[in-house]
């Protein structure tokens, strides 16, 4: 078993900084599992404790049914994928994958044949001789990803592998990323501040801000029902619109605008609340002409996405909101408004969410909170 355990796990640098701050999470056994947030928020720190290139400050880390927190990286059974592979440029594709077993002092034969049969499973067969200045971006990955796979460790650690490859490589390697550890069934945990590639690859996501876990769950609960203003504003490549409003009887009030309340916020809000309004720019759907139940504005910009275009509209709301709020909707090709015209957005059933002092207002295992609610 390579399930990863941690409990109330804690880092602090000189100076009182407290980049891990009493973490509770759960990894189950073959998992693909992200670590997901902005810079600073503590997703390397977390991976390089599991690695024990981090002393932890206090808490524990178990792997499988190891008691590793005090352990030294060597002794843990992991491998790390650094965002810049790491290779040693002296030594040749074959001698760089083979190094993990040469340090646990494998025989020579054997590490090679190993390291041999690694290389073709990764398609690096050819590349054995060459050295890592005279490969590609993506062959240079694809070493490191060997190098880590030959010493078939119990875990796989991959600090942000993608981030060095250009786009069209990167969406390849994230296929073919995905691919590999479903073959190999490791348990994994991958560090990105990339929302695309975590909700592409990975099982369940944790979602940090300032060294705490806001959220877990699959990329479809953390997409669909963020369980804070926090994960909606940073989760997707739009985020979610989220804007002021108050509870009128059965409806929401958006400036002059009334919106229908949420089925599910129906018995848990009360009249005259203040609430956030939340609803993805993919969930709207955009009229030139006036509709019920819509939000009005004027167009201010529209950016075109290829095959869609995102409109941004200044919407009026009450002075308590600050006078107007910007809210964004995904519109099809050929059907863009132009900058200056009125439009009117419409919410689509069952896709909008409400928001009560940043936590959301129908929150339950649905939401995809964890287990042990993280700050």
């Amino acid at each position: 078993m390579s399930a990863i355990t941690m409990r109330e796990l804690t880092k602090v640098y000189p100076g009182g900084v407290r980049a891990l701050d009493a973490l509770d999470l759960d990894i189950v056994d073959g998992e693909f599992f992200a670590l997901l947030g902005p810079s600073g928020c503590g997703k390397t720190t977390l991976l390089r404790t599991i690695a024990g290139l981090e002393v932890a400050s206090g808490g524990s880390v178990h792997i499988g049914e190891r008691n590793v927190t005090n352990l030294p990286p060597g002794k843990r059974d992991v491998a790390m994928v650094f965002q810049d592979y790491a290779l040693f440029p002296h030594m040749t594709v074959q001698d760089n994958i083979a190094y993990p077993l040469r340090i646990k002092k494998v025989d020579r034969r054997e590490r090679t044949g190993k390291a041999a049969e690694t290389a073709d499973e990764l398609g690096l067969s050819a590349l054995l001789q060459r050295r890592p200045g005279q490969l590609s971006g993506g062959q240079q990955q694809r070493v490191a990803l060997a190098r880590a796979m030959a010493c078939h460790p119990q875990v796989f650690l991959l600090d942000e592998p993608l981030s060095n490859l250009d786009a069209r490589l990167r969406l390849e390697a994230r296929t073919f990323l995905k691919r590999l550890q479903r073959e190999l069934g490791v348990t994994t945990v991958f560090v990105t501040h990339d929302q695309a590639e975590a909700l592409a690859l990975a099982d369940r996501i944790a979602v940090m801000e300032g060294g705490r876990i806001r959220q877990v769950g699959t990329p479809t609960e953390v997409f669909r029902r963020p369980a804070n203003t926090f994960v909606a504003g940073f989760i997707g490549s739009t985020p979610m619109n989220l804007v002021g409003t108050r509870v009128r009887g059965d409806e929401l009030a958006v400036g002059a605008a009334r919106l229908p309340l949420p089925d599910d916020a129906r018995g848990q809000v009360t009249d005259g609340e203040r609430l956030v309004y939340a609803v993805r720019p993919e969930y709207l759907d955009y009229s030139p002409t006036q509709v019920a139940g819509a939000l009005s504005g004027q167009v201010v910009v529209v950016e075109n996405l290829g095959s869609v275009s995102l409109v941004s509209l200044d919407v009026p709301t009450d002075d308590t909101d600050g006078g107007a709020s910007s809210v964004q909707v995904v519109v099809a090709e050929g059907r863009e408004p132009d900058p200056g015209d009125t439009g009117w957005v419409v919410p689509r059933p069952g896709r909008s969410l409400l928001y009560r002092d940043g936590d959301l207002v129908t929150a339950g295992a649905e939401a995809g909170v964890p287990a042990a609610a993280q700050g």
